[in-house]
C-alpha cells in the first residue's frame, strides 16, 4: 500500500493555499487591466513621457490602496462574523451541553454515520475539545485559521502593484513610437499568463480563461484609448 502524498493528508491546507493563489492571480490581473486602461487612454490623448508616469502611477496607488482597503474591510466583516459565532457556540456548550451533543450527533448522522456511530463520534470529539468539533463541524469554521484581514489587505496590494507594474514600465520606457505597440504586446501577454494560471489553479479547462482575460482587457485598451484620443482631438 502507497503512502498518502502530503497533499492528499492536508487537503484543507492545500486548499486554503490555492485559495491565496487564485486570489493573488486575479488581484495582479486587476492591475494589470486597470492601469493598462489608464495609460493607454491618456497616450490616446497625449505623448508626454511625464503625463503618461503620472496617470499610471496615481492608478497604481489608487488601485492598490482601493484594493487593500476593500479587502480589509470584507475580511474584517468575515472575521467578525466568526468570532460571534465562535462566542455564541461556546455558550451554548456552557448552558447547554446535551443539546449540543446531540446537535453534534445530528449533524454527523447527516453526513452519513448511523446513529450509533454518530453517537460514538460525537462524544469523542466532545470528550477531546468541543468547541473545536462545534466549529468544523456545524459553523465550518477552524478556530485556529480565522480570517486574517491585514494578510489580506496586504496580499491584495501587493499582487494589484504587481501587475500594474507592467503597463506602467511598458508605457513609460520604449521610444514613443514604440510605447503604445510594446504596452498592448505585453499587457496581452500577461494576460494569456494570468489567465491560464487562474485557470490551472481552479483545475478548468484554459482555453476558455485566456479568450475571456484578453477581451477583456482588448476591449478596456480600444475603449480608453478610443477616449483619449477623442479628447486629444478635441483639444481637452
Amino acid at each position: 500500500m502507497t503512502e498518502p502524498t502530503h497533499e492528499e493528508a492536508h487537503t484543507g491546507a492545500l486548499g486554503s493555499r490555492l485559495n491565496w493563489l487564485r486570489a493573488a492571480v486575479l488581484g495582479a490581473n486587476d492591475g494589470i487591466v486597470s492601469t493598462a486602461g489608464i495609460v493607454v487612454g491618456v497616450a490616446g490623448a497625449t505623448g508626454d513621457r511625464s503625463a503618461l508616469l503620472t496617470a499610471g502611477l496615481a492608478g497604481l496607488l489608487a488601485g492598490s490602496m482601493s484594493m487593500a482597503a476593500g479587502e480589509y474591510v470584507s475580511v474584517s466583516t468575515q472575521r467578525d462574523s466568526e468570532l460571534a459565532a465562535l462566542a455564541l457556540e461556546k455558550r451554548e456548550l456552557r448552558d447547554q451541553p446535551d443539546a449540543e451533543l446531540e446537535e453534534l450527533t445530528g449533524l454527523l448522522e447527516e453526513r452519513g454515520l448511523s446513529r450509533a456511530v454518530a453517537r460514538d463520534a460525537a462524544e469523542q470529539l466532545t470528550a477531546r475539545d468541543p468547541l473545536q468539533a462545534h466549529a468544523r463541524v456545524e459553523l465550518g469554521i477552524n478556530p485556529d485559521e480565522l480570517a486574517n484581514p491585514w494578510h489580506a489587505a496586504w496580499a491584495s496590494f501587493l499582487a494589484f502593484t504587481a501587475g500594474a507594474l507592467l503597463p506602467l514600465l511598458a508605457i513609460v520606457l520604449p521610444p514613443a513610437d514604440w510605447r503604445l505597440t510594446v504596452t498592448v504586446v505585453c499587457v496581452l501577454g500577461a494576460l494569456v499568463l494570468t489567465g491560464w494560471t487562474s485557470a490551472r489553479l481552479g483545475a478548468a479547462a484554459p482555453r476558455r480563461a485566456v479568450l475571456r482575460n484578453v477581451a477583456g482587457g482588448a476591449l478596456a485598451m480600444g475603449v480608453t484609448y478610443g477616449a483619449g484620443s477623442l479628447l486629444g482631438a478635441a483639444g481637452v
